[in-house]
């Protein structure tokens, strides 16, 4: 057992929210949620083109995994393939109008659970939960990525984590 109290319930509270969020569960809160819309929200958060292989990355599944991912949400009609025109061989991956706006629903959907969660909460304890985990996640990132999480880190950053919360930066 790891010996900071802290760190122990920080652990104990990822388990329980990871259980809550499986695709059993977000299938009882969401009509028809399946594996295929974990694509779109790869899709959604990348800063450039999504491929199959992007999906792979993204999801932590194998190339077979994540094609067959794709093929189901193009199947859906979810997402779209288009030729990539730096490289033929490739196919780059776009949302359909009926993926994003699978998107808008899954979002209203989870964001109403939190609202809901939070809803005794101070503004400023929401606003301060949301800087903690925003940076508890891309802390975490790094690490998956082989950076310490002080590495990326400058004054600056924290700024940056600070303008997520209070809804000042995008």
């Amino acid at each position: 057992m790891y010996k900071d109290n802290d760190i122990a319930a920080v652990e104990r509270a990822m388990v329980t929210i990871r259980r809550r969020q499986s695709r059993r569960v977000l299938a009882k809160q969401q009509e028809a949620y399946g594996p295929e819309h974990d694509v779109l929200d790869v899709i959604e958060g990348a800063s450039g083109p999504v491929t199959v292989s992007t999906v792979a990355g993204a999801l932590s599944v194998d190339q077979p995994r994540a094609s067959r991912l794709v093929t189901a949400a193009v199947t859906a009609g979810l997402v779209r393939r288009e030729a990539d025109q730096a490289d033929g061989r490739r196919s780059r991956l776009l949302l359909t109008e009926a993926g994003r706006a699978a998107l808008e629903q899954a979002h209203r959907a989870r964001q109403a659970v939190f609202a809901r969660a939070m809803a005794g909460w101070p503004a400023g304890e929401r606003a301060e939960f949301a800087r903690l985990l925003t940076r508890f996640v891309e802390d975490t990132g790094r690490l998956t990525h082989g950076l310490a999480p002080d590495e990326q880190h400058g004054d600056d950053e924290h700024d940056h984590h600070a303008g997520v919360a209070d809804g000042s930066e995008a």
